[in-house]
């Protein structure tokens, strides 16, 4: 297994101490602190896993399907903790990892048909976005300059999120029809 496949189990790997620091409060006051170490940590490796695989052409199907399910896996406990800690409304929620579940369907599609999607443009931007939003609604910092910049990516996460989907489903709309 290459490095960047690794890296992609380890953001995998470190989601559950994720959740339980974010919400158990086993870390005392530093809880919130260490979930938002691991969650800024697993992100990097996001970024890492993609620079490495492309530079010395390590990019694997494995790869390409499991990168994209880890930070799907990584964003959505996130989000679910947030909506949990009244951070986050759940119907933004809902719409966000029912994006997440149509692009999986639309892959398992494709990959019956013998099609990989990789990740788009508009999907990375989205995902940084959504990273963004959860690092700010976890450092939760006083003053109404971060209310205002959380509700900014909050948003802007909402709109990539409809804009990334609709592109994908633009782009690859073949996919959907049966072959004769």
């Amino acid at each position: 297994m290459n490095l960047p496949n690794r890296l992609t189990i380890s953001r995998i790997i470190m989601i559950p101490f994720f959740v339980v620091f974010l919400i158990t409060g086993i870390g005392g006051a530093y809880s919130k602190w260490i979930a938002l170490a691991i969650f800024v940590t697993a992100s990097l490796t996001d970024l890492l896993d993609g620079k490495i695989a492309r530079k010395y052409n390590l990019v694997t199907n494995f790869g390409k399907f499991m990168d994209p399910l880890a930070d799907k896996l990584l964003v959505c406990s996130a989000m679910i903790c947030l909506t949990g800690m009244d951070r986050l409304p759940s119907w933004i929620v809902c719409i966000i990892i029912a994006r997440e579940f149509i692009i999986s369907g639309f892959r398992l599609i494709a990959s019956d048909n013998g099609v990989v999607i990789a990740a788009s443009m508009w999907c990375k931007v989205k995902t940084v976005f959504q990273m963004a939003m959860v690092i700010l609604l976890i450092a939760d910092l006083p003053g109404n300059a971060f209310r205002i910049a959380e509700n900014v990516l909050i948003w802007a996460a909402l709109i990539l999120t409809v804009v990334s989907l609709a592109d994908y489903i633009l782009k690859n709309k073949d996919v959907l029809k049966d072959k004769e």
